[in-house]
């Protein structure tokens, strides 16, 4: 099973039947018009809570793209991060949600030693 961990958030607008055939990743989507879930396809995916560490994830990308291309609508994110940081979606996977459990239930069962050991 080959899961990638890759993050993309989008600040456009998505096609309808966005996530078919989503095992992998998790993508961030700006909804400033709250119709995105009406383009979703759910059969794989979840629309999750942003954690803290999502929002942190999102507003650095957001911040990249904007120093990388002048993105206007990145920029007014960015001004009005605490007001707009609500509009965004998280798009997560299922079977990419339970292996990253597994993964972090795995690792808190290892001894500390295992964990710093070089190899």
């Amino acid at each position: 099973e080959y899961m990638t961990g890759g993050v993309v958030v989008i600040l456009g607008k998505t096609g309808r039947n966005f996530a078919a055939g989503m095992s992998g990743g998790m993508a961030f989507i700006y909804d400033k018009d709250q119709d995105f879930k009406k383009r979703l396809n759910a059969e794989m995916v979840d629309l999750d809570p942003l954690s803290e560490d999502d929002f942190a994830t999102v507003r650095k990308l957001v911040r990249n793209h904007f120093s990388h291309t002048s993105s206007k609508l990145g920029l007014k994110i960015l001004n009005d991060w605490d007001n707009l940081k609500a509009h965004f979606v998280k798009v997560m996977p299922r079977d990419y949600k339970r292996v990253l459990k597994e993964k972090a239930s795995k690792k808190s069962r290892e001894p500390k030693g295992e964990r710093a050991k070089v190899v």
